[in-house]
């Protein structure tokens, strides 16, 4: 773990047709083996697919990120011989990488023909705050909140 110098946040440009960057770092999160031409296709494939659902796409997909943030995790934290799951805050910029890590992630584990069609889905369900990735948030919530006596270990 470097002590020294603290990483720089690389820019990332807005996306060509939302003028988004959050749409553009989805996109790259999504991307696999370096075709992002690809990744674009099944993003905006799945953006027309809420379109003709009769939703704003855009709204849609960020309400569907908002619900999947969560708020608090645990964290593994020796103290004493002994590990204590220990409840912390996320960071802003943490939150939204684990809400587009968990939406992608169950995207591409739901059935269904094409990847827009199950991102369509999942972005839908999300924004309905149900399906796979807002049980993971709730999960998440749980056991932070299961682990809330061991608060003050927070370092």
């Amino acid at each position: 773990m470097a002590r020294r110098h603290v990483a720089q946040k690389r820019l990332v440009l807005p996306d060509p047709v939302y003028k988004d960057e959050i749409v553009m770092k989805f996109v790259n999160c999504m991307m696999r083996h370096g075709k992002k031409a690809a990744a674009e296709k099944a993003f905006y494939g799945a953006m027309s697919e809420i379109q003709t659902s009769g939703a704003d796409p855009l709204e849609t997909f960020r309400s569907a990120l908002d619900n999947a943030k969560p708020m608090l995790e645990v964290k593994s934290r020796r103290v004493g011989g002994s590990n204590y799951q220990v409840p912390v805050e996320i960071r802003p910029e943490r939150r939204q990488a684990l809400a587009i890590r968990w939406l992608i992630e169950f995207a591409r584990k739901r059935s269904g023909k094409s990847m827009k069609e199950r991102l369509a889905g999942e972005i839908l369900d999300a924004a309905n705050k149900r399906g796979a990735t807002i049980k993971r948030r709730e999960d998440v919530h749980k056991m932070a909140e299961a682990n809330k006596a061991f608060a003050h270990y927070r370092w």
